[in-house]
């Protein structure tokens, strides 16, 4: 695949899937794995990332079902998981449907080959009053306090993701009807609700948002600097007061919050569809895991509560 067509797949992920900078980016690596894997063999794994040729088109022609078979089984003997493989095949496949389109090679060797199987995995979830203790550690007396609250209680009103957050403008929160035009994975546009308690932390926040450096932008949640606050920034906020106050659990992150409102929506009776809808998830099964959780949590209760159990 010549520089032209390393553009031309890159464009097409970005701007017809609308694939976030992070997947476009796994997926071209994972073709020139795959492609350096074709031409060169399995000692090509040895090789560092940085010193892994371009992929090219040529080896997208040589390639048979076979070579698909054998490079995911390499994925996995070179310590890969299952999910990795799975992404590794999504990728090669698209890389195939692409330059079947554009005419640059004629058969998909990936095409009927099935995926591995996944193991979904129960997400983290945090109990009320874990959550409530988190979201009361900032010290509301400072600037940065009242932000730090104003961002955990907007992630667990809501459920939107941290990138989602870390994107929003002022223009697309309505703090008067307690609503955010989100704009999620894909472009994918979407309503989502803020409680009361949501508003009233951002409320605080916005009047002194002026004091941090007087942002000269949109963007509703900023830095110490004024400047927009980033998805890394909120990951760091969240560890921050999990150290402090819950620090026996470990990888809790902005997703946790999404994950922790999932659940109690439906440990409340929320309807699986619209907890669908609210976490912006296209497929039903997406959101079905939370109902694993909601019983592993039904069986907790059984099990304290009913003396035979």
């Amino acid at each position: 695949m010549t520089a032209t067509a390393t553009t031309q797949f890159e464009n097409h992920l970005t701007a017809e899937k609308g694939f976030s900078i992070h997947t476009v980016r796994a997926y071209v690596k994972d073709l020139e794995q795959f492609c350096d894997y074709v031409i060169a063999g399995p000692h090509s794994f040895s090789r560092p990332i940085d010193e892994r040729p371009p992929a090219s088109i040529e080896a997208l022609r040589r390639a048979n079902k076979t070579d698909v078979r054998a490079f995911l089984a390499h994925v996995q003997t070179a310590g890969g998981t299952s999910r990795t493989s799975a992404r590794k095949l999504a990728s090669i496949r698209a890389a195939y449907k692409f330059f079947m389109r554009t005419g640059s090679v004629e058969l998909n060797p990936a095409e009927s080959l099935r995926s591995p199987k996944l193991a979904k995995d129960l997400p983290g979830v945090l109990s009320i009053p874990e959550v409530t203790a988190l979201l009361e550690a900032p010290d509301v007396k400072e600037p940065l306090g009242l932000r730090d609250r104003a961002v955990m209680e907007t992630l667990y009103s809501s459920g939107i993701r941290a990138a989602e957050c870390a994107g929003m403008r002022m223009g697309q929160m309505d703090l008067s009807s307690g609503t955010m035009t989100v704009l999620g994975k894909r472009n994918k546009e979407r309503i989502a609700y803020l409680g009361s308690c949501a508003t009233k932390a951002i409320e605080d926040y916005l009047r002194v948002r002026h004091e941090l450096n007087h942002p000269d932008h949109d963007r509703v949640f900023v830095n110490f600097r004024g400047g927009p606050l980033t998805t890394r920034s909120i990951q760091r906020i969240i560890e921050q007061y999990v150290r402090q106050v819950l620090p026996h659990h470990r990888d809790i992150s902005p997703h946790t919050l999404r994950h922790t409102f999932a659940t109690h929506m439906l440990d409340a009776g929320a309807d699986l569809r619209v907890v669908q809808e609210l976490l912006g998830h296209e497929s039903l099964s997406s959101t079905q895991i939370y109902t694993h959780v909601s019983i592993e949590r039904l069986k907790e209760v059984y099990k304290q509560a009913h003396p035979h159990a």
